[in-house]
């Protein structure tokens, strides 16, 4: 899975949101490191609709104009979960290696 995909799905974790409000979650939760064009957010909630790991949860007109709520659905949740274990098991990993790297991070000698 894709950051950006990773980063809305987390942004949708605690509850429905709509785009703008996952735009600027998703650069919360980067610290500021990741910047989503509307277009570009659009294009990655429609594809991960059709994946089925998220949902429209509801709609609402502010302003004259409607506003599209998001939501994981259980698919996602899952995906979302097996994501952040694998990337759990990715940083034991590299964390075991650190800690066995020598000066300028050469492999120990065996």
């Amino acid at each position: 899975m894709r950051r950006p995909s990773f980063l809305i799905l987390s942004a949708l974790a605690l509850g429905p949101l709509h785009g703008y409000a996952v735009i600027k979650e998703v650069e919360r939760l980067s610290a500021d490191s990741v910047h989503l064009a509307a277009g570009t957010l659009y294009a990655a909630l429609d594809r991960l609709t059709d994946e089925g790991l998220i949902e429209v949860d509801h709609e609402e007109t502010v302003d004259g104009r409607l506003r599209r709520y998001y939501r994981l659905t259980v698919a996602g949740t899952a995906a979302l979960a097996a994501e952040a274990e694998q990337m759990r098991r990715d940083a034991r990993m590299v964390a075991q290696r650190l800690r066995g790297a020598g000066p300028a991070g050469a492999p120990s000698p065996a």
